[in-house]
């Protein structure tokens, strides 16, 4: 029963996952100016082209359809010889170490947490390394097959709970959800619930921080997230916009 359920399940995730091909040629240049602005535990949100993708992307009403953290050095290659500096999660193949030109060719942004210390920052960066390898369970057929259930119908107040269907540790294969941990383990908040508690004779209320569920957090949430700052690699390279070299319009011929 299980090799069967694994079976299908196998077949169920080849299908959605199609479309990994990158989306256009890599711009050498903004790849260099992404790698340079890129610190151990930002996270790297990324607009992807799979099948689930568009899911994911509808469910949470956002451009961001994956994430992954960076890592930094790690002293591994790929078999091209590029370092692996991202950690991520796929669903065909678990959590895994990846290049950053991975996605050179896709609309990528980086959210990195505003306050959070080297040592908070390395705190994240170990919890997600300590779980590499660890695998979506394929015999969870219910968690996959939301992905293939037509959604239009959905209403708003549903989505986020769609996202995290299933049991425990199988949604994991949401990768936002490893990286949520990963900043709950460091005690940083991404996108917590509030609750406003009022002390007896005091005059302001307080904000009351609530961890909410890491099954329930999406990519977008690290965009969205008053705590994690949007890192734009042109304007951390220097931009100057008097040196930029603009297209000369052609004149009329009545000129």
């Amino acid at each position: 029963m299980n090799r069967g359920l694994d079976f299908i399940g196998r077949s169920v995730v080849r299908f959605i996952t199609r479309g990994k091909p990158q989306a256009g040629p890599v711009d050498a240049k903004a790849l260099a100016r992404l790698k340079a602005a890129l610190r151990p535990g930002d996270v790297l949100l990324v607009e992807g082209h799979m099948k689930v993708s568009a899911a994911i992307k509808y469910l949470t009403q956002s451009t961001w359809s994956h994430a992954a953290l960076y890592v930094g050095d790690t002293g591994k290659v790929s078999p091209e010889g590029e370092p692996l500096v991202l950690a991520e999660v796929e669903m065909d193949v678990g959590c895994v170490l990846s290049p950053l030109s991975k996605y050179g060719a896709f609309g990528t942004r980086i959210c990195r947490p505003q306050a959070l210390d080297r040592e908070g920052r390395q705190s994240a960066v170990d919890y997600v390394l300590a779980r590499l390898g660890t695998q979506y369970d394929l015999k969870n057929i219910l968690d996959l097959a939301r992905w293939l259930i037509p959604i239009p119908w959905a209403p708003a107040s549903w989505r986020r709970r769609m996202i995290a269907l299933g049991s425990g540790d199988p949604t994991r294969a949401i990768c936002s959800t490893l990286i949520a941990q990963a900043f709950e383990a460091a005690r940083y908040p991404v996108l917590p619930t509030v609750e406003y508690a009022q002390a007896m004779g005091a005059e302001e209320r307080s904000e009351v921080l609530h961890i909410r569920h890491h099954s329930l957090y999406m990519p977008r949430d690290f965009d969205i997230s008053p705590y994690f700052a949007v890192v734009k690699p042109t304007l951390e390279a220097g931009f100057d916009y008097r040196a930029l070299n603009w297209a000369q319009e052609h004149r009329l011929a009545a000129e």
